[in-house]
């Protein structure tokens, strides 16, 4: 396995480090990611608590990544055609002059509807205080990061509890790490948990989504700009990433039982049934 030191002598093809030398080393603290993990089950709207989990459990495949895209002729064209996403993802104007039923429509629904912006995740990352390197691992890391609501389009998983983590698992599929499965798989098994006596297959629906993202083409390799022309429809099917069924599955038998999939908590106070022991 390579130092990590030694990506501190690598260069991409446009000639910036992989990995700037003042970059700290990562340090692994499966106890601090708990911590932060269940903070998060109590604050879900507490963004900053997810890059905390990701920071304590670092992926020691993310550097062979970073290399092995930006040292490529792909990575270059990425890294200059599309050195920042969330400037490209939030001039809803131009993705609006995209066809009717693409994706850059069906995103900008998405992310209006939701009062959502790219550059607001970017902020969440950024109330951190971490320091930010000129190397590739930042262009890389950023990426990755504003990536994430574009994948829940892609995929159709919605911003309810069980769709935040269906959405970490593709992620998990197509990038492994273990923020990714601690996430995406506790939090999928602290729903089920909490809303016991009901028959959705909640477990079902986290696998499904595991298995779409293995399936799929890593989308961090794919020019976002031509993604975001092409109707959502085609798109999907090139990419092989079907209907999230277990998860629609879900939210029918919980609107049946009584409960808003996206108010999970007050549903349990509504449905006697559904309280937790």
């Amino acid at each position: 396995m390579r130092n990590i030191a030694d990506y501190s002598r690598q260069y991409a093809a446009n000639g910036t480090v992989l990995r700037h030398p003042d970059r700290p080393q990562p340090h692994y603290s499966l106890p601090k990611a708990i911590h932060n993990f269940r903070l998060l089950m109590k604050n879900k709207d507490d963004t900053s608590l997810v890059f905390k989990i990701y920071d304590a459990l670092p992926s020691g495949k993310f550097m062979p990544r970073v290399q092995n895209l930006c040292q490529s002729e792909l990575g270059e064209f990425l890294h200059q055609s599309e050195p920042n996403l969330p400037e490209i993802l939030d001039d809803h104007a131009a993705l609006r002059r995209t066809p009717a039923g693409s994706l850059a429509h069906a995103y900008c629904d998405f992310m209006e509807s939701e009062g959502l912006t790219a550059a607001g995740l970017v902020a969440d990352a950024e109330s951190l205080g971490l320091p930010k390197y000129d190397d590739m691992a930042q262009w890389f890391g950023d990426r990755s990061r504003d990536l994430h609501d574009l994948f829940h389009v892609l995929t159709g998983y919605g911003r309810d509890a069980l769709g935040e983590q269906c959405v970490l698992l593709f992620t998990n599929g197509q990038s492994p790490s273990q923020g990714h499965l601690l996430i995406g798989y506790a939090g999928s098994l602290n729903i089920k948990l909490q809303m016991k006596g009901s028959k959705a297959p909640v477990m079902g629906a986290a696998n499904q989504a595991s298995r779409t993202g293995k399936g799929s083409p890593r989308l961090i390799e794919q020019p976002v700009r031509e993604l975001l022309k092409q109707p959502i429809d085609s798109l999907r099917e090139a990419l092989n990433i079907p209907d999230p069924t277990i998860y629609r599955q879900c939210h029918e038998i919980w609107q049946a039982e009584g409960v808003d999939p996206y108010n999970l908590l007050a549903g349990e106070e509504q449905s006697g049934e559904l309280v937790s022991a």
